[in-house]
């Protein structure tokens, strides 16, 4: 299908039968990974326990993401953006997939105790805690975030989906009336969701700005989603005008932005447990500085962000679509090696190296996410065509 953009020129705008080709391809591919997932923890010693340790950082990572888009929609209409309209959609999509994410998430519900030692029985090591780490609190309260964000992404994507329709500007009033309190409880389930999803990993340690670290990499994982996702598209011919070089410079000016918070929120948690020097703070770094994790963090020191922020500090390369893709495709790759580090020294403190079910599980889990999206994207233009703000985005230019 053609959509009409302002003038004579015309453009794709809806992915019509290769977002038909595109879900069930992805379905294919996840389920088939996830079952070849399978078949090696059953093949292999010791297999299940990496299996569901490799679920979770899969899982960790696609809800980054899908919470990430929810965060940059929320944002849009709380400040009221223009500029980001054109690819507001595509953030839409990705967060419309979170009531799917609830259901990909019960398998970790079910593998508690395998993840996490406060849900063993007998289970001694964090005084005090017990009220709040125990499996049906926590099956609980993960009820209650994915309600929330399940809610607040189907909502503002139904109602910008409704507005492409009818064109109704109220609509982006209610939107935005509602962004502030949506917010807030965005802000609240994603804190808590990181202590319990990762951080009660090792249930004696604990940070009061984890939540923080979390979303910062959610932000860096959207902020570099959305170039990447726009820049795929138009190779594939759709959105090449609505889209521009502008709108790819915000977009790498908030990466860049991102980068140099996880940074500093990666840090601020850093020095401070350290130079405290307290026994049940300072462990969980002593874990992941012996046996080879030291190298994972440095990595992450040189990947996540200074490599990212040389590429990025000048004006000229966000302005280069292709380089800021290859730039962000980077930096999803080293978002996951970030919570690999999170995660996998409760699995396997001795060792950082990879297994194939790392691997596997997160190709699957990815792939699942893709096909959710574009399932969504069925029958959608792939910008939201009917919000009156559309023409300023399209006309968007950075001073």
């Amino acid at each position: 299908m053609m959509s009409q953009v302002s003038g004579p020129v015309s453009e794709q705008r809806r992915l019509g039968a290769m977002g038909e080709r595109l879900w069930r391809g992805a379905a294919l591919a996840g389920v088939v990974a996830l079952g070849v997932s399978l078949g090696v923890a059953a093949a292999t010693p010791d297999g299940w326990r990496r299996f569901f340790f490799a679920y979770l950082l899969a899982f960790a990572y696609v809800l980054s993401l899908a919470l990430g888009s929810l965060y940059f929609v929320l944002l849009h209409h709380l400040t009221n953006s223009g500029w980001s309209v054109v690819v507001r959609r595509i953030a839409e999509l990705f967060a419309g997939t979170l009531p799917f994410l609830g259901v990909l998430g019960l398998p970790l519900v079910f593998a508690a105790g395998e993840l996490y030692p406060w849900a063993r029985a007998g289970f001694v090591g964090a005084p005090g805690k017990a009220a709040y780490l125990n499996v049906p609190f926590f099956a609980a309260r993960w009820v209650v975030y994915l309600a929330v964000w399940g809610a607040l992404g189907g909502l503002y994507l139904r109602r910008s989906s409704a507005q492409d329709v009818s064109g109704d500007a109220s609509l982006s009033v209610t939107m935005r009336r509602w962004s502030a309190p949506a917010m807030i409880a965005f802000a609240l389930t994603l804190s808590f969701a990181a202590f319990d999803l990762l951080m009660s990993l090792d249930p004696g340690w604990y940070s009061t700005i984890f939540g923080v670290y979390y979303f910062a990499g959610a932000a860096v994982g959207v902020y570099a989603l959305l170039p990447l996702v726009a820049f795929l598209l138009q190779r594939a011919g759709f959105i090449r005008r609505s889209v521009s070089v502008e709108h790819y410079h915000d977009l790498g000016k908030l990466l860049f932005g991102f980068v140099v918070f996880w940074a500093y929120i990666a840090f601020s948690q850093y020095m401070l447990q350290w130079y405290a020097n307290l026994p049940e703070e300072t462990h969980w770094f002593v874990v992941r500085q012996q046996h080879g994790w030291g190298w994972v963090g440095l990595a992450l020191v040189f990947g996540h962000f200074l490599i990212p922020f040389a590429a990025l500090l000048s004006r000229a390369p966000k302005r280069r679509p292709r380089f800021l893709a290859a730039v962000a495709a980077w930096m999803l790759v080293m978002h996951w090696v970030d919570l690999y580090w999170l995660v996998m020294p409760a699995a396997s403190p001795a060792t950082p190296a990879l297994h194939v079910v790392d691997l596997t599980v997160l190709a699957g889990l990815v792939c699942l996410l893709v096909a959710a999206a574009a399932f969504l994207a069925r029958g959608r233009a792939l910008l939201p065509e009917g919000d009156p703000r559309l023409a300023e985005s399209l006309a968007f230019e950075n001073a």
